[in-house]
């Protein structure tokens, strides 16, 4: 117990002869020496100490910037700190699945492990006084997270591992955000405070491939490609080719198109840009906008064909060429109506879908929808723009069986021949179908909803059919009164035929009348 004391007391000698040393030093050695002699002290201090550390600073730059290789170590420390680490603090996260997310406290230090190399993560703070004035004012405290790990593994840590922690950090930040949906703003709302040039909210429809009403065999295609295109960073740098994949979907309404581009949102885990062209005055508008989209994103225009007349400029040049030049006044006019248009063109469209445009950030998907494939230009869906045409037609018996799950959670049931047969002759969209199915009360069973459905397959059936009969019956009229009116143009034709072969027989006859007179008359 003595010797414990007496140590405890030596020790507290030494320390206060340290800091009597040291407050000496501070006060009596000009600025200039202390420099001097801290950065000799320093070097002779890493001479004997075998570890090295590495600051990373919360801010950055000259406006104090939030840097984002912080944010992203914060990111991936948090993953693991709430289970290494004794002392946690909280924080709410925005647009985030786990809004409240804990991290290690101030001063608090987590043990991390790489390759069989063992690293320490520490965070801490700095207070700092700022004495002059700035436009962009920085915080008094400054937050850094400080790697320390052996010299030995200096290769190790700055070739591999801080690569490592970026990317898990990033991969974790895109596995619990949420999901936002996106539309572009009209141009004069682009600039001024807090002004953007896309609003969002965030993203939250339900759809997924498992509840998809599609043709099984045509789902797995459909995820596949998916999968390889999400998965093919380093083929498309192979290749040379953008980071993107464009999707047409084509097909009658209700056939499940915007449903689709949900659940593929929800498949990848990206966010929807849904671009609104005749809010689009001009190309160079058109331009920014994809700039200011982020990669693993989908760009959707629906309804293309509706849009804008993407084609307009060709048939507007064929025109002229055939009309000639307007009047003065109805040019003026015409030219008034131009300007409140949009001015997006087919090229403009091109060029930010597959030309130098396109390769501004990666990671991106490209769907364009539409009722009517025939109206759009070859020139805007052919492969290498819109890579995979996906046609989402009518409801067959395979997706009234997922249907059928998902709505009445029901897997089999003895109605479901008779609607097989039904579906082989019938077209209805998933939509309608999806309606049928619907439940229209608590008490409603699934039994009822069935053979509602095949009411209506079976009306639709006769409606279809009464309709065939009736393009038939108006296609044979068409037919018989063309028959008619081509026999009767014959019948004319052969007439007049008849009549000029007479009349040209009467005239022979009244020639060699008066050749026989003017014979007579010489004799």
């Amino acid at each position: 117990m003595e010797t414990m004391a007496k140590m405890w007391g030596q020790l507290g000698s030494i320390t206060a002869t340290v800091m009597f040393f040291y407050a000496m030093f501070d006060k009596f050695f000009p600025p200039p020496l202390r420099v001097y002699i801290r950065t000799y002290t320093k070097k002779l201090t890493s001479l004997i100490n075998p570890y090295i550390s590495i600051k990373f600073s919360e801010f950055q730059g000259e406006r104090m910037k939030r840097s984002e290789a912080y944010t992203t170590i914060q990111t991936y420390l948090s993953a693991n700190s709430s289970e290494r680490s004794s002392r946690l603090k909280a924080e709410v996260v925005k647009d985030s699945q786990t809004p409240l997310v804990l991290s290690m406290d101030d001063n608090e230090q987590i043990t991390d492990e790489f390759q069989g190399v063992k690293l320490w993560w520490c965070a801490g703070q700095l207070d700092v006084k700022h004495q002059s004035f700035s436009v962009y004012p920085a915080s008094d405290v400054k937050c850094f997270y400080k790697l320390t790990f052996h010299r030995r593994h200096r290769d190790v840590v700055t070739r591999s591992y801080i690569q490592h922690v970026l990317d898990e950090g990033k991969a974790i930040a895109t596995r619990n955000r949420q999901l936002k949906l996106y539309t572009n703003n009209p141009s004069s709302s682009w600039y001024g405070w807090k002004r953007t040039k896309w609003s969002h909210v965030v993203f939250e429809h339900p759809a997924s491939f498992d509840t998809l009403a599609l043709d099984p065999k045509m789902k797995e295609d459909i995820l596949k490609d998916l999968v390889k295109f999400q998965k093919g960073k380093e083929y498309y740098a192979k290749v040379g080719k953008a980071w993107k994949r464009g999707y047409l979907l084509y097909g009658p309404p209700g056939t499940g198109k915007s449903t689709m581009i949900a659940a593929m949102a929800n498949f990848l885990n990206y966010d929807i840009y849904d671009l609104e062209l005749t809010a689009v005055k001009e190309n160079a508008e058109l331009r920014k906008l994809l700039i200011e989209t982020s990669s693993k994103s989908i760009v959707v225009i629906e309804d293309i064909d509706c849009s804008l007349d993407l084609t307009g400029q060709r048939k507007k040049k064929k025109k002229d060429k055939e009309e000639g030049s307007k009047g003065a006044v109805k040019k003026a006019l015409d030219e008034d109506e131009e300007v409140k248009e949009s001015k997006v063109t087919l090229s403009g469209l091109l060029n930010v879908i597959d030309g130098i445009w396109s390769a501004c950030g990666g990671e991106r998907v490209i769907v364009f929808t539409t009722n009517y494939v025939d109206k759009l230009d070859p020139a805007l869906i052919r492969r290498g723009r819109m890579d995979k045409h996906i046609e989402l037609s009518y409801c067959c018996y395979e997706a009234f069986k997922v249907l059928a799950w998902n709505y009445l959670d029901v897997e089999s049931h003895h109605l479901y021949t008779r609607i097989e047969e039904l579906f082989q002759d019938t077209q209805m969209t998933p939509a309608d179908v999806a309606e049928n199915l619907m439940p229209k009360s608590v008490e409603e069973e699934a039994e009822t909803c069935l053979e509602r459905l095949i009411e209506a397959l079976e009306t639709a059936k006769l409606e279809a059919k009464k309709k065939a009969e009736e393009e038939a019956k108006k296609k044979a009229e068409e037919e018989e009164e063309e028959a008619k009116k081509k026999a009767g143009e014959e019948e004319a034709k052969k007439k007049a035929n008849e009549e000029e072969t007479k009349k040209k027989a009467e005239e022979g006859v009244k020639e060699n009348g008066e050749l026989s007179e003017k014979e007579k008359e010489n004799k």
